[in-house]
């Protein structure tokens, strides 16, 4: 079976060499590396070629692409590399990758048109200054023969070995049976859902599963999108989860699909867990680079050897499983963690991996052309997550900073950004408005932010600037600003916000300016198109319309709602109609709530959580129950709870224990979490998980309406989000079929038939 491959994606496996080296520096926009090309062109005679496509075989390997440039009257083949600043910062090992290129081009182009010889040229052209350096060499067409066939033999030998993975996967996938003995109840309904999803010839299919806890969502959803590899040529599975414990259990299943596999003597899947830098790197204290750490001097050297022992390995590529790999070759776990994303079947990450804007899944599967499966776990915390992805703000703090540190043109250009940003504070200030959203970023400020955008790239570009400068952050900061100012429109605020009186003792107020995301929609929905199939699943997706419209999901996306294997018998849901928890009545809310868990308590001893909107009132509702009912026993979240006070709070909820564990919604203990059985018998939720009504929200509010209607600016900005973390809170109670509880929702607002709509079919509320 013949297979076929970019000369690109050749030379980057086989020719890569030297360190890993991940120092900063400016690269050129893809129009200027456009324009440089073109311009480079110019410069060239009148017969001189571009964009010649080549390809040639060697073996059972088809070898193809377009080389820049040919220049017949010096018989010279050009590979032409953009860049900024000093060519230094041209690294040695994407040097090696360049040459390895050009040469590769250049046997293709002897080949096919009978040279025996051939001058090869790397131009490296500046866009700055608009100047070419040119590296060349004459080569034999013999030893560029023998150039491209050492390449494609290292190529093939790996290549052959990962085709019979694959027709190895795929056999195994089609024969695999469910690893349980049966679905659980609405599980075999949800993987007949996720499986029909992907059954089209069209990429883009979207699904959308609300499914209650308790039914096996992470396996309900795995299962089925596996099986449907082999049938739709599904190249890789991405897991993407938003927290810790979806994480867990997507390997959890992952494990048990291939143990199911291997009783059946079949090929396993490879699964890679891949994790966040901070988790993984070896030396936190040194920068990516050989010159500092040495898990990055010789990188690309040692890494193929790495890579092979990682994948000889049979199934799960865990975090400690890779570390071991990566220290017994001295290289970096997490880039090794990076490599191994092309050789895996199944990896399991964060959201960020595929749904942000520098996404390393999303570009690797569009240069690998890959056609992949995205399950989104937990799909309810995207809207907020990707709203974040796509916000930028920068702090007037941090000019001060960057312009401490900062001299000749990058002070000058800081300091007239500095100027322009005073105006509109001495605005803002004279309007006598703390917080300001505006229809566009004001041309001069937008003027001022490019200048000192490019002065610095170009300092940096001369001297590179090392991690902790304050001219790098603030550099940093203003290149995702200016990013998402280019693409600013309906879907996002441009707002300003002073500092507090005071804060930095300045005669005129600084401030933080902020590209504030308000609807992901568009920066998602390309993300969605280039899926084969994207599954978001989730036991709170009600109602469909709000994440269709927030997530960009295209027309046509499918939602079914799985039915609660539970018993309304199983759950007491009762109102505390006689409290209101508005910000206006916090303090009079407080002893009634206190009495109310104090009875409750008395009346069945046992385990419960009970929710707040915010630390503050947590805090309050604490002190007045130890001074009004000093004998219960409660435990409170903090503000600055680390993972071993995470988890020395959820191991007082034992199976016959006794207290109240007090937390905030939406925080860490309000989804994600298990506590069958005895360990949690009731939930008290003293809000209604409203946002809070301030400046910010009011005008995301009015945005929301300018796009989807009056009716439903309030109710995407405030009532839908607050009521599925209120869901999900009261979630925590009935985890299996077999648990009983009660859960108090505290505040009249409760009452009112809008709000009764969105919770779950089956609470039978009283």
């Amino acid at each position: 079976m013949s297979q076929v491959v970019a000369v690109r994606a050749l030379c980057e496996f086989t020719a890569r060499a030297g360190d890993l080296d991940l120092r900063f520096t400016p690269a050129p926009t893809a129009l200027e590396g456009i324009a440089g090309h073109q311009l480079v062109a110019s410069r060239r005679g009148k017969d001189y070629e571009t964009e010649i496509s080549l390809s040639g075989r060697h073996e059972d390997l088809l070898v193809r692409g377009r080389a820049d440039g040919f220049d017949p009257a010096l018989q010279r083949l050009e590979e032409i590399k953009t860049y900024r600043g000093a060519l230094d910062g041209v690294r040695a090992n994407h040097r090696a990758l360049h040459w390895a290129q050009a040469k590769v081009y250049g046997h293709l182009l002897c080949r096919e048109r009978g040279l025996a010889q051939l001058c090869i040229a790397l131009v490296y052209f500046n866009v700055g200054t608009q100047q070419e350096t040119v590296l060349e060499d004459r080569f034999d067409a013999a030893e560029l023969q023998a150039f491209f066939g050492q390449q494609c033999e290292r190529y093939l030998a790996w290549a052959r070995s990962e085709a019979e993975h694959r027709r190895a996967r795929d056999a195994a996938l089609a024969q695999l049976a469910f690893p349980f003995e049966r679905f659980r109840a609405g599980q075999r309904e949800l993987a007949v859902a996720v499986y029909r999803s992907t059954r089209t010839e069209e990429g883009g299919n979207c699904l959308m599963a609300q499914a209650p806890t308790g039914i096996g969502k992470t396996l309900g959803t795995i299962f089925p999108l596996l099986k449907a590899c082999p049938g739709q040529g599904l190249d890789k599975v991405f897991f993407l989860t938003a927290k810790g414990t979806g994480h867990g259990l997507a390997l959890q299943a992952l494990a048990a699909v291939n143990a199911s596999l291997a009783r059946q003597g079949a090929a396993c899947i490879r699964v890679l867990d891949l994790r966040a830098r901070d988790k993984s790197c070896e030396h936190p204290d040194k920068a990516c680079h050989g010159e500092s750490c040495p898990l990055a001097q010789g990188f690309y050297d040692r890494l193929p050897a790495a890579r092979r022992q990682a994948l000889q390995q049979p199934g799960q590529a865990d975090a400690p499983a890779v570390r071991e790999v990566a220290l017994a070759h001295r290289i970096c776990p997490y880039y090794l963690m990076q490599e191994l994303v092309r050789w895996s079947d199944v990896v399991v990450g964060d959201y960020n991996y595929y749904y942000d804007s520098s996404a390393m899944l999303h570009a690797l599967a569009q240069a690998g052309q890959w056609r992949v499966g995205v399950l989104v776990d937990e799909a309810h915390n995207l809207p907020e997550r990707a709203r974040r992805m796509y916000t930028a703000q920068l702090s007037q703090f941090a000019l001060a900073a960057a312009r401490k540190n900062a001299s000749g043109a990058v002070r000058k250009a800081l300091d007239r950004l500095q100027r322009s940003w005073n105006a509109i504070n001495r605005e803002q200030q004279a309007a006598q408005l703390a917080y300001r959203a505006h229809e566009e970023i004001p041309a001069g400020l937008l003027a001022a932010v490019q200048r000192a955008v490019g002065a610095m790239a170009e300092e940096n570009a001369d001297r590179p600037m090392l991690p902790g400068d304050a001219v790098l952050d603030f550099y940093l900061e203003a290149l995702q600003f200016m990013a998402l100012a280019e693409q600013l429109g309906p879907h996002a605020l441009f707002d300003v916000s002073l500092a507090p009186a005071g804060a930095g003792a300045r005669s005129t107020p600084a401030s933080t300016l902020c590209i504030r995301n308000v609807v992901p929609a568009p920066h998602l929905a390309p993300r969605h198109a280039a899926a084969h199939a994207t599954v978001l699943f989730s036991g709170t997706l009600s109602p469909p319309d709000f994440y269709r419209d927030m997530l960009g999901l295209p027309e046509g996306t499918r939602w079914i709602d799985v039915p609660a294997p539970f018993q309304a018998e199983q759950l007491q849901v009762r109102i505390a109609g006689h409290i209101s928890t508005r910000w206006r009545d916090r303090e009079r809310s407080l002893q009634p709530i206190v009495d109310l868990v104090a009875r409750q308590y008395a009346r069945q001893p046992g385990n419960y959580l009970c929710f707040f909107s915010s630390f503050d009132y947590l805090q309050r509702t604490a002190e007045r129950m130890r001074a009004s009912h000093p004998g219960l026993p409660i435990w409170l979240q903090t503000s600055a709870m680390d993972d071993a006070g995470r988890a020395e709070f959820l191991e007082r909820f034992a199976q016959e224990g006794r207290g109240i564990g007090f937390a905030v919604l939406g925080g860490a203990f309000s989804e994600g979490v298990d506590l069958p059985g005895r360990r949690l018998i009731g939930a008290f939720v003293a809000t209604l998980g409203l946002p809070q009504v301030n400046p910010v929200n009011e005008r995301m509010m009015q945005a929301m309406a300018r796009r989807f209607g009056a009716g439903k600016g309030h109710n995407y900005t405030y009532l839908y989000p607050g009521l599925r973390k209120v869901v999900q809170a009261a979630g925590r109670v009935i985890r299996t079929e077999e648990d009983k509880g009660v859960v108090f929702l505290i505040d009249d607002r409760f009452r009112r038939a809008q709000v009764r709509a969105l919770l779950p079919a089956w609470w039978r509320v009283e």
